[in-house]
């Protein structure tokens, strides 16, 4: 009787260091600005506030073409597979990487559209400045107020929800999921050898 061929292994391959690079650059943006923003809507006005708006708004900025970049590199430099048995967890897991990346366009683009109706001028850290996209008016500025307040609290429940799923892996599941992301090291193959 003719052995039965194992399936191949999924491998635990790291993700490339470009894709790594714009994973922490973006996360410590996201958190940073998540963090900025919540603390700057109840500071009094004063020049420290206009000043600290505008590093809000520089690094907003900044996140949407990082953002924008990593789309474009994702596109042609596919990641490794997903390490999940699980056709719903897969499908989950691309649902949630979907979303952050929906998230991380549309939350500075309601901030550059909220702007544009405050009537504000907008510049990237004082270097150039940015076109307004709308004109000037104050329910568009009301409207898009508030989906960015909104979009800001799904952001930090979804980036919540993928640190949670990156630990589970990590201290429950013990695979090598953050290591593929850059922290630690990634097991040895025990294919490798043979």
């Amino acid at each position: 009787m003719a052995a039965t061929p194992r399936p191949p292994a999924r491998t635990a391959t790291r993700y490339g260091a470009v894709a790594i690079a714009l994973h922490w650059l973006s996360a410590l943006l996201v958190v940073g600005l998540a963090g900025l923003g919540f603390w700057m809507a109840d500071l009094k006005p004063s020049p420290t506030k206009i000043e600290i708006y505008n590093w809000h708004k520089g690094f907003g900025l900044t996140v949407l073409a990082l953002t924008a970049i990593r789309i474009a590199w994702r596109a042609t430099h596919p990641p490794p597979p997903l390490l999940l048995a699980s056709r719903a967890k897969r499908a989950l897991a691309h649902a949630v990487h979907g979303l952050l990346y929906g998230l991380l366009l549309a939350m500075p683009l309601s901030g550059w559209l909220m702007n544009s109706a405050a009537g504000f001028p907008l510049s990237w850290f004082g270097l150039f400045r940015v076109p307004p996209l709308i004109e000037r008016n104050r329910q568009a500025f009301e409207f898009w107020r508030d989906v960015h307040a909104t979009l800001a609290i799904v952001l930090v429940a979804l980036v919540l929800l993928h640190v949670a799923a990156a630990l589970k892996h990590h201290f429950v599941d013990r695979d090598a999921t953050l290591a593929r992301m850059g922290l630690g090291r990634l097991p040895r193959d025990p294919d490798a050898a043979r």
